[in-house]
Formats: C-alpha cells, structure tokens, sequence
C-alpha cells in the first residue's frame, strides 16, 4: 500500500527495535518523513529515520521533545515506546507503579497533546496509540502493566471522541506475542513452545505483520475506523 499524494511527517517512540522499528520501517517505505525515538544515544531507527534520544523517564527530555514536536507539524504519531515489571500485586513498588505508568500512559498523553493543535489546523492526523493484549485481558502479576494499557485505550478512545470530527482518527493497536529478540530472550524456547499452543494460528506474531496493520490504519485509506483497540494477537484473546 502507498501513502497517498504528499508526503506525511511521522513520530514512532520506542523505533530502535522490535514493533517499533519495523512501524517506521514500513512508514519509511510509505515514503513518510519519519522521526524515531529511542532511549540511548548511539542508537538509530530503520536508515533513512531522523533519530532523537528521548529518555521518557526523564522529564527534561520530555519536556524538551514536547517542545521540538510543537514546532513540527506531525501528521502521524505512533506512541509505542512502553516498559514492563511483572511483579505479584502486593509487591509492586509504587515507585515501579509510577515508572510504567510515566512511560506507557503519561507520555503518550503528553505527546497527543502535542501533535493535536497542528492536526487541527491540517483537519488531518492520525494516531495510533501501541496497547498490547494484556490491555484487552490480563492474567496475574500484570496489574502494574495492564493498568497502564487499559488506561491507554481509555485514553484513546476518550481523544478519539473528541477530534474525530476534525479529520483526526485515533485507534489502539494491541499486538500479542510477538517474536522479537526481547520476546525470545524473555520467554526462552519452552516458553515459546508453550505460548504458541495457546494461540489459535500456533505461532508467534511477526513485527511486519503489526506494521503493515498500523501503515493501513495511519494512511488516507483509512476513513472511519476510530476509537477503536484492535487487537493483532492470533486470536488469543477471543478463545
């Protein structure tokens, strides 16, 4: 699928690997401007990226990248960047509690208020907010994450509501278990083995599979779809 006539400017948090880097890959390949972030310097996005550090623990780089947003006109903004603790519930440090939710809830929130005035302006922007099936459903030791995701979609679904009528669509995309490096070095192969016998298709998600997903939802193509959290998951969270 081809980006439609001009070409859109981008932001994926979270684009030096995994999902977030095979998102704007393929925005890449849409012939999309495309500004990746990620947390360490040295590090890069696909070829052809504008990298920016951002460390969204730190609220100075944020502040500072809120800022260098305001003074791009955003077209389309994928908040992907997010961090996990698994942790039994009446162990999880507030402190942890806090980072999470920093990192998968506030930022997002703070980056959408961002990018929203000039969308506004173009009556066009698209937003993907990056959920995850544990913000559909959830299972134990996740109350930290999936509250966070959960909160998410509320989020989006709230904005949704709000600027659907000014040409701006905003959705949430809930990928399952993808295989990524992360994936593997979490799960190890048993835990791979016994994930994907839960899984209707019996495999792991690919990255490029949420990408394109994400590249067609973001694009002029789509046209009505918004407030929505779809999930990309194999089916997992419909058995």
């Amino acid at each position: 699928m081809e980006m439609a006539k001009r070409k859109y400017r981008a932001v994926v948090t979270g684009a030096t690997r995994g999902i977030g880097f095979a998102i704007a890959e393929r925005l890449l390949n849409d012939s999309c401007e495309v500004i990746a972030t990620g947390t360490k310097a040295g590090s890069y996005g696909p070829e052809g990226s504008i990298y920016q550090q951002v460390d969204f623990l730190n609220d100075s780089s944020t502040d500072a990248f809120v800022e260098y947003l305001k003074q791009k006109p955003i077209d389309i903004l994928i908040n992907n960047a997010g961090i996990n603790k698994i942790s039994e519930f009446e162990s999880i440090e507030i402190a942890d509690l806090n980072r999470i939710h920093k990192v998968n809830l506030e930022t997002p929130f703070l980056l959408c208020q961002a990018v929203i005035p000039n969308m506004k302006k173009n009556n066009w922007g698209r937003i993907v907010n990056i959920t995850s099936i544990w913000g559909k459903v959830t299972k134990e030791y996740r109350a930290a994450y999936s509250s966070s995701k959960f909160g998410l979609d509320g989020m989006t679904v709230a904005l949704a509501a709000e600027v659907a009528s000014m040409g701006i669509l905003a959705n949430s995309v809930g990928p399952g278990v993808i295989d990524t490096d992360l994936t593997r070095k979490v799960l190890g192969d048993k835990g791979i083995q016994e994930i994907q016998s839960t899984i209707p298709i019996k495999r792991l998600g690919k990255p490029s599979e949420v990408a394109s997903f994400v590249s067609w939802l973001v694009s002029e193509e789509n046209t009505y779809i918004s407030g929505q959290n779809i999930m990309i998951d194999g089916g997992f969270t419909r058995v």
